[in-house]
């Protein structure tokens, strides 16, 4: 292993301009769908382009409150750098308060419910059909009860209320203006213009939710604007097989130009259902194994899973054996299984919990910590195994993060002045100044990161369908992640080290091919620039540069984890200033081999990157407020959970490459 630190960004530079030229956008190496100019900024090594997929607006069933009547086009403007004003839902007599992204972002899709697009139209349009319903009145004036009207009776029950008409006619046909909106919404946010600066997708959530709320969910990204003429709806899906016939009919078939990757979230609340067979149905298992046919549809459709978000990471959990000995899995977890795991009659904000609406107590679910098969790393080993056992892996997933945002606010991730992301009738801000803005369990979430020569609808798909991605917690290192079998121990230290990181191997998200007949080992080379933020939110410097290793030998799954470059320092954060010290790096980078490769075992290969520590957003209002927890008289009203056992009052932002996977010939 060859461990170095270099200045990486005057490498990065020399790099592009040496092989920009390289390749023109009349070579682009992706079939072009949509007219539109050519990109003046392409880069045939591609660059890094920062977005969200994973959106709501105020068609979304829970988030509707006074301050998320954002449409899908103040969404997408939010996400080009606009200003957005919120008003506390706990008092219309306060100010309101203005927020914005610290950065524009590239890209990003609006991903609202198809589950009630109709309802919520007609709930908030006045005159229209079920406009004085009780669920709807219901809806606009308690809109905490939206998840006991609309989600425990519809998306667990899987029915509809009786204001849809015959056959459901009329909430469908509701349903089909706001898909229609959608749509139009994505057209007028999307540059086409040469400048290419920001591009935007047509999508939705798919919401299946099993058992007593085991999550399923999906967001649907569609490749350009062709797409179906519906938002297919779970409460028309018995699984997600059902959801991939209606892609390969009303989309490939039906709509020429027509695609779309679907990307698993939350894991962690799925009850250990999210890596079963997609004919899930219910909380059981269906009978019969995973057949090669179902492991190769879910392989194409879903190439990308949502690692984090506001709900949580889903990497792994150091409260499990499995991972108890890594430490960095200790990050932004959840108490609870699945949704309705966290129910105990009041959430933790005071708001009446939505199960309790149907359900007694002795029904409540028992709160269950999540085991292994809630997460991202046993998904990957259990994909190993299936492909030596079926031929195929459907669990090959290159990684994103994203929001999950209820106030339509795509690429709000900074910690400090977080205003909470909403949903449920949750009011960004609604606890401020007497109060957290959002639960403690929560937070801003992360981004996307796609490696595309150009901002635009084609290259960021293939990207998508190349796994070419990685995932961050919020802020925005850059960081690059080849594989190969020749490369020189000295590549670090090369302006050319991305272009020969694609040509002697494969980047993130890719497949090493066979080895030399002279290589040994695999080689990787991992790269990190650290995030340079602005000056309201400076960057952190970096800490260190992990490399998690995973593989299936003798009927096992094993993984390990590894130091390869950086390591243990003296930062550290002053947690009633949130003041930062200590050293760290601008950039890290190393030429790594594997010592215990086993040529005969499929295996993967991801990174982990983290920066040094620095205060979570709940910390930062909790010091802000004056906090002392060791002196009772400095806790306001409100502000206890400053000094809850479970406040992690400490974060280390990091990032989570795309794996690079190893498949023995056969």
């Amino acid at each position: 292993m060859a461990s170095s630190i270099y200045p990486l960004s005057l490498a990065l530079i020399a790099c592009h301009s040496l092989y920009a030229q390289a390749q023109t956008p009349t070579e682009q190496p992706y079939a072009s769908t949509e007219q539109r100019e050519p990109c003046t900024d392409y880069n045939a090594l591609r660059q890094p382009h920062f977005g969200d997929f994973h959106v709501h607006t105020a068609w979304s069933f829970d988030a509707s409150s006074q301050d998320t009547r954002s449409t899908p086009i103040d969404a997408y403007n939010f996400a080009k750098g606009g200003k957005m004003g919120i008003q506390p839902y706990d008092d219309e007599n306060r100010a309101t308060r203005h927020i914005q992204i610290d950065r524009p972002l590239d890209f990003t899709a609006v991903t609202d419910h198809s589950e009630f697009m109709g309802e919520i139209r007609m709930c908030t349009t006045s005159g229209a059909t079920g406009y004085w319903h009780p669920v709807c009145i219901a809806h606009r004036w308690l809109p905490q009860l939206s998840f006991g009207t609309f989600a425990a009776y519809g998306i667990a029950g899987k029915q509809r209320w009786g204001f849809c008409g015959e056959n459901n006619e009329d909430c469908f046909a509701a349903a089909a203006d706001t898909w229609r909106d959608t749509q139009d919404a994505a057209e007028q946010a999307y540059d086409r213009s040469a400048d290419c600066s920001f591009t935007s997708f047509v999508g939705y959530e798919w919401t299946s939710s099993v058992g007593s709320g085991q999550n399923l969910h999906h967001n649907v990204i569609f490749r350009n604007e062709q797409v179906p003429e519906r938002a297919l709806s779970w409460i028309e899906t018995p699984s997600q097989v059902q959801l991939w016939d209606y892609l390969d009919q009303e989309c490939v078939a039906e709509q020429p130009g027509c695609d779309a990757v679907v990307i698993p979230h939350n894991s962690n609340l799925s009850g250990g259902l999210m890596f079963e067979s997609a004919r899930v149905v219910d909380a059981n298992v269906p009978e019969g194994p995973v057949t090669a046919e179902e492991a190769r549809r879910r392989a194409h459709w879903n190439t990308l899973f949502e690692v984090m978000q506001h709900k949580g990471s889903s990497e792994c959990d150091s409260r499990t054996a499995t991972w108890a000995a890594d430490e960095y899995c200790d990050f932004e977890k959840m108490g609870y299984d699945s949704f309705g795991g966290k129910n105990t009659g009041m959430a933790a904000d005071g708001n009446l919990d939505w199960l309790t609406i149907f359900v007694s107590d002795e029904d409540l679910p028992v709160t269950k910590l999540p085991e292994d098969s809630n997460f991202l790393r046993y998904g990957l080993k259990k994909g190993l195994q299936q492909q030596s056992e079926l031929g195929v892996n459907s669990f090959k997933f290159g990684l994103i993060s994203s929001t999950d945002t209820h106030i339509a606010a795509p690429g709000l991730t900074m910690e400090k002045n977080h205003p909470g992301h909403g949903g449920a009738g949750m009011g960004a801000g609604g606890g401020m100044p007497k109060g957290l803005p959002d639960e403690l369990e929560y937070g801003p979430g992360g981004l996307a990161v796609l490696y595309a020569e150009e901002n635009t609808r084609d290259a960021l798909f293939a990207a998508m369908r190349r796994r070419e991605a990685y995932a961050t917690s919020g802020t925005r290192p850059i960081l690059r992640f080849f594989g190969g079998w020749n490369y020189a121990q000295d590549l670090c230290s090369k302006n050319d080290m991305v272009a020969q990181g694609y040509a002697g191997g494969v980047p993130m998200g890719g497949d090493l091919s066979a080895p030399d007949i002279q290589a040994t080992a695999p080689q990787f080379v991992i790269s990190a620039q650290a995030d340079s933020g602005t000056r309201e939110y400076p960057g952190s410097p970096l800490q260190r540069l992990q490399l998690i290793k995973g593989w299936y030998e003798d009927g096992e799954m094993r993984e390990q984890v590894m130091d390869v470059a950086g390591g243990d320092n003296n930062a550290s954060v002053d947690i009633n200033s949130c003041e930062p010290s200590g050293s760290g790096h601008q950039q890290l980078c190393t030429v790594w081999s594997d010592p215990d490769f086993n040529p005969q075992a499929p295996a993967f290969y991801y990174t982990r990157v983290l920066e040094n520590p620095s205060c979570r957003w709940s910390q930062r209002i909790c010091a802000d407020a004056g906090v002392r927890c060791e002196d009772p008289a400095t806790i306001p009203e409100g502000m206890a959970n400053c000094c809850a056992p479970e406040h992690q009052k400490v974060i280390q932002e990091r990032a989570w490459s795309s794996p690079i996977w190893y498949t023995p010939a056969l």
